[in-house]
């Protein structure tokens, strides 16, 4: 059934709304189902659990296979708080309605789904999903329908990298990026990690391949990357055009290596940027490019007071979309010593001081206990730093 017509029909009930329950699906009379009653009911009553546990951690979600929860961890971020609405101050504004099942094969259905909300009288369509049900052992589980979507895709493997792509690879790029991932797999000590990399031509195609038909917060949307970690493994749905992977940013590898092993929840920002800086580089610049050009526009300046300038933020960049900050080229220089003196467990330590606060209590915390650096002597030991660097 098309979503315009879904719609249609809702509008002109659109009372059945207030009668809903928030938690469970709702099915309205001109919905298909299967013509085994037991087998609708038992996949109705299945969907039902695996939506009521998607906004808990995905991999607690016992109607999700362990074989499946890669791929489904991507789609069931997706739907985390979905019922919500900002707006109109309602954390249950949209219900979640069926809109039509598919029985592919004997074992196998696409279930389609929305989730809409009413506002005087007029339904407002927050996402709509597609997901796969199947039965195992006389029980329903779901999972995104990436693989069956990009079933007649090619695939390659190199190393622990597994490239899903439609056409051609450069071979060139994907065997540097291998070799950078051991690199810094090397560094974060991190083992038996596998990446499962997709290519779309767009955001709009990557988004249907993984089961999402529709999102409002993502009108006019063109690119973005998805990424999910689940079972050891790392997947990576591209959407930015890169379908030959005809190149990468070091910067954001070290980004997906270094959350391979610490919590993204503990780690603070300014550190992980300049950590991201010192190793990757930025927006295709090395690290060696960004230092000379922070000496030659930013620290020209002798007067400057490095801790009164910590939280402005200060773009040294070509441009507000490629920026280069100085609070991460401070944070890369304190990273480099750090290292070189104590190791790189030490530099682990201090990334994980907690997340971005005001003030910056937890960054000096750490700081001191590692390098002696404090806010008393902050300018003082980053103007040693920057004039000892690139020596």
């Amino acid at each position: 059934m098309k979503l315009k017509m879904f719609l249609t029909m809702l509008f002109t009930g659109v009372s059945s709304l207030t009668n809903a329950q928030n938690n469970s699906i709702i099915v309205q009379q001109n919905i298909t189902l299967p013509k085994d009653s037991i087998v609708s009911n038992q996949l109705i009553k299945s969907l039902n659990g695996f939506l009521s546990l998607k906004d808990k951690s995905n991999s607690e979600n016992s109607f999700v296979l362990k074989e499946d929860l890669l791929e489904t961890s991507v789609l069931l971020d997706e739907m985390k708080g979905i019922e919500k609405s900002i707006k109109f101050k309602d954390d249950n504004f949209y219900k979640c309605y069926l809109s039509n099942i598919i029985q592919l094969k004997d074992s196998i259905f696409l279930i389609q789904f929305s989730y809409i909300g009413v506002n005087e009288n007029s339904p407002i369509l927050a996402a709509s999903f597609e997901i796969l049900a199947k039965i195992k052992n006389n029980n329903y589980y779901f999972s995104s329908p990436l693989k069956h979507n990009t079933a007649i895709w090619k695939a390659k493997k190199i190393g622990d990298v597994t490239f899903h792509y439609k056409n051609i690879l450069n071979d060139k790029s994907i065997k540097a990026y291998e070799k950078k991932v051991r690199v810094f797999d090397l560094k974060l000590k991190s083992t038996n990690k596998t990446i499962e990399w997709y290519g779309f031509d767009d955001m709009n195609e990557m988004l249907n391949a993984i089961g999402v038909s529709y999102k409002l917060e993502y009108n006019s949307r063109k690119k973005s990357t998805f990424t999910a970690i689940e079972n050891n493994s790392l997947l990576i749905a591209s959407a930015t055009g890169n379908i030959r992977f005809d190149d990468f940013d070091p910067h954001d590898l070290w980004h997906e290596r270094l959350y391979n092993i610490v919590p993204k929840k503990t780690i603070n920002k300014p550190i992980d940027e300049g950590s991201a800086y010192l190793y990757g580089g930025s927006w295709g610049i090395s690290w060696n490019q960004i230092l000379k050009t922070f000496k030659e526009k930013v620290s020209s300046n002798p007067k400057t007071d490095w801790l009164a300038t910590y939280e402005d933020f200060y773009n040294f960049g070509e441009s507000k979309e490629k920026h280069l900050l100085t609070p991460y080229v401070i944070n890369a220089l304190i990273i480099e010593k750090l290292e070189r003196e104590k190791g790189f467990l030490a530099v682990i330590e201090l990334l994980s001081c907690g997340k971005y606060q005001k003030g910056n209590e937890n960054y000096f915390i750490a700081l001191e206990k590692l390098t002696g650096i404090n806010k008393s002597n902050y300018n003082e030991r980053v103007w040693k730093l920057i004039n000892e660097s690139g020596k």
